[in-house]
């Protein structure tokens, strides 16, 4: 599942034809971050990849002053079709990754417990503030917020806190661990 496709095909398809600062501008202003791994530095990449496939065309070239000239994309009949695709994948795609935590907690035998014990507590007070900052994009409304986006946060702040419950839970029963080596 591409991401960034599917944010660049969305983006054109709902708002018309754009350049891609407007595309970064409009990943940071819908706080893609919340719910999506599209990094803005990728979109002026995908826009060219996707232009080579006649997913998008370029409709013309634009240039303020002495700003840099952007060129301005539209979506294709094509792009439209790997739209419905990306969506479709999206929906009927579950994904829950692997955390490479798990995979270092499984070989920590040998690793100090007061070591292990201050990574995760590190990793709970990181899991602890990103939950703060996501809980403060319900206080702070964007332009255009709908009860999707309302939706989508609720669902960001809910797979924090499990993460914030597990590693609360590891760390309630980290001596468990010691145990289960003797």
């Amino acid at each position: 599942m591409n991401e960034t496709r599917l944010f660049v095909l969305a983006a054109l398809a709902k708002r018309g034809p754009m350049h891609g600062h407007q595309l970064r501008r409009d990943a940071r202003l819908d706080r893609a971050d919340l719910w999506s791994r599209v990094k803005p530095g990728s979109l002026y990449g995908a826009l060219h990849r996707m232009a080579g496939e006649g997913l998008i065309r370029p409709l013309r070239t634009e240039q303020d002053g002495a700003l840099p000239a952007r060129t301005v994309y539209e979506i294709t009949d094509e792009g439209r079709r790997e739209l419905r695709a990306l969506r479709d994948e999206a929906f009927t795609e579950v994904d829950i990754r692997p955390d490479p935590v798990d995979l270092a907690l499984a070989v920590s035998d040998d690793l100090d417990r007061e070591l292990l014990r201050g990574y995760l507590e590190e990793r709970l007070a990181a899991l602890r503030a990103r939950r703060s900052r996501v809980e403060h994009q319900l206080d702070r409304r964007w332009p255009d917020q709908s009860a999707a986006d309302d939706l989508i946060v609720e669902h960001a702040t809910m797979r924090i806190q499990a993460e914030i419950d597990w590693h609360e839970k590891v760390l309630a029963d980290i001596d468990k661990l010691d145990a289960a080596r003797s």
